[in-house]
């Protein structure tokens, strides 16, 4: 048993004379927290400290505790009276937060820490390495790429995260996906070179800005594409990563010999992934740390049979998917094909990541019925090999509603374990940040994902708010439990506060039923949505546009500020 607060004593906090900067950091927040939790002072000490001590970092060494393989894993070991915690970069600090959640405290939010106070803080032997199912854990929320301590805490290290490197750092990409525009432009090369460029069913050779893809089989187009990438990484030495990955647009190359090709690999992947595979290879000599990625994305989801490279990371993509339903469950075909895309994958022994999706991008507050599809799908993930997931959820500055807090704090645990008892963490989370409403806010996600299962409503990435889930009758029923959940908190600010903006997903979507029904917005709704939309501080509606933007939509009888772009890429001043 170690007594890290007993009897008005507090153990010493110990590091070495060589500690790094991150585990002088991990000793700096144990401190502080054992600080807040007791309202006592804990000395940190040097190595030559004899007496029972917490010792961080590599001053385990001591006491025979090695660091464990790997950047994020960490150990946790009793050794007689004292405690050790040592890991990686991260991994020391992620050691830290994993005793302090086994005291109680918890990373909620941002701005929503629980720090009970103790009188007495005791724990049990431990001996304990964790590693994470994931090494690359990122998500798109705004508090944690906003609040990087608190990504910290919640143990993501990807590139929406730039974590100081004193706080264990993060991996860092270089050009994140869609990175042909960047390698070789028609801007550059479409009058002189329009062979370089994919042609369509027709014969044409594409070179719209944006909607271009490349003709990868084009020898000529190798060499400038192998010395771009070259250029960009001596430009971000610190770059773990770079993605050489197809634009944002659907357009496989209908040209001869990459139909060839492709049919000879037996997918349309067969061109990409030999294509990466060559600039890989030439580059690894000059950057043996650096992984080349790339996109299994719409057309190019299937799997080849030519194999990718050791060096090659491969991130299938599941925009096509109903995410009602676990993928491996669901009965639609977008959903088996992706199952049986990521198996085979996962056969050619690819460095296998996944870009993922948990929102509604076209309406960002729809109620999304997800909730019991996270774990089966992360749990799928692992089992197919995954190294890395990116959940892109709302990326609105400042937030949104449909309990976007929680579902960021779920998909944080289950991409460290996806084995986490999610309802537990759902219960700690609801009856913290919601208080005495939080078994309401339970009831309503119970309800709204038992009634989009009895509908049989599949709900994909980009849906129109039109569901069976979503009728009236069903809205009034999940109303119903926000004003008990008000009620519940009616005297406490803080909590009333989260739930009203909770509650405003309901509220939205009544006006978007309205509109969708009548064709037009009742325009005092419209005027009072907008406003306490405002008031709660809240940005976007949607992905592409504006608050702003998205009324001027509205007014013009159209759902979505996008409506009123040339095309979804627009590049022009925001609010029009």
């Amino acid at each position: 048993m170690t007594k890290i607060f007993c009897g008005g004593k507090a153990m010493s906090i110990k590091t070495s004379g060589t500690a790094t900067p991150q585990e002088k950091f991990a000793a700096g927040e144990l401190c502080s927290y054992l600080e807040r939790m007791t309202s006592t002072a804990f000395d940190q000490c040097g190595e030559d400290y004899t007496g029972p001590a917490i010792a961080v970092g590599s001053a385990a060494q001591a006491y025979g505790v090695q660091s464990p393989d790997g950047d994020d894993a960490f150990t946790l070991k009793t050794v007689g009276e004292s405690l050790c915690i040592t890991g990686g970069k991260r991994g020391v600090i992620y050691g830290v937060y994993e005793l302090l959640e086994r005291l109680g405290c918890r990373f909620f939010t941002a701005t929503c820490e629980k720090v009970p106070y103790a009188t007495e803080l005791v724990l049990d032997y431990l001996d304990e390495t964790q590693c994470p199912d994931f090494i690359y854990r990122e998500h798109a929320y705004y508090e944690h790429r906003r609040y990087t301590r608190f990504a910290l805490k919640s143990r993501l290290n990807g590139a929406n995260h730039p974590i100081r490197d004193e706080w264990g750092g993060h991996i860092k990409y270089s050009w994140f996906v869609h990175s042909f525009e960047r390698i070789i432009s028609p801007k550059e090369y479409g009058e002189t070179h329009p062979e370089y460029f994919a042609m369509d069913e027709n014969g044409v050779r594409v070179l719209t800005p944006e909607k271009n893809q490349l003709c990868l089989s084009n020898p000529e187009i190798l060499p400038i594409a192998i010395e771009a990438v070259r250029k960009n990484l001596l430009e971000h030495p610190e770059a773990e990563i770079i993605s050489i990955s197809q634009n944002d647009w659907r357009l496989d190359c209908q040209c001869p010999e990459c139909r060839k090709i492709n049919e000879q690999d037996g997918a349309s992947s067969g061109t990409l992934i030999r294509f990466v595979n060559a600039i890989a290879e030439a580059l690894e000599p000059a950057f043996p740390h650096v992984t080349f990625d790339t996109l299994a994305y719409q057309y190019t989801r299937s799997a080849p049979t030519v194999r990718p490279r050791h060096n090659v990371a491969v991130r299938l993509c599941s925009i096509e998917c109903c995410f009602a339903h676990p993928f491996e469950e669901c009965c639609r075909d977008s959903n088996t094909t992706f199952v049986r895309d990521i198996r085979d994958w996962h056969k050619t022994g690819a460095q296998l990541y996944i870009w993922d999706y948990v929102t509604c991008f076209n309406y960002y507050p729809t109620p999304h019925p997800n909730w019991r599809s996270l774990q089966p799908n992360m749990r799928m993930f692992r089992e197919n090999g995954v190294k890395g997931v990116f959940e892109q959820g709302c990326c609105s500055q400042r937030g949104s509603t449909d309990l976007n807090e929680l579902r960021a704090y779920i998909l944080t645990k289950l991409m460290w374990n996806a084995d986490a008892d999610v309802n537990r963490l759902i219960e700690e989370f609801t009856d913290y940040y919601y208080g005495a409403a939080g078994k309401y806010i339970r009831e309503y996600i119970d309800l709204l994902c038992d009634t989009a299962r009895k509908e049989d409503d599949h709900t994909g990435f980009n849906d129109k708010p039109l569901h069976k889930y979503l009728d009236k009758q069903y809205l009034d029923q999940y109303d119903d439990l926000f004003v008990k959940a008000i009620d519940a908190v009616r005297d406490d600010v803080i909590r009333r506060f989260r739930v009203e903006k909770a509650r405003l997903s309901i509220r939205y979507m009544r006006f978007y039923r309205d509109f969708f029904e009548k064709g037009e917005p009742d325009k005092q709704e419209l005027h009072d949505l907008f406003g306490i939309w405002e008031s709660f501080g809240l940005t976007r509606m949607e992905e592409d546009a504006s608050r702003d933007t998205t009324r001027k939509a509205l007014l013009r009888g159209k759902p979505i500020g996008i409506n009123l772009y040339s095309h979804w890429t627009f590049e022009g001043p925001e609010i029009l």
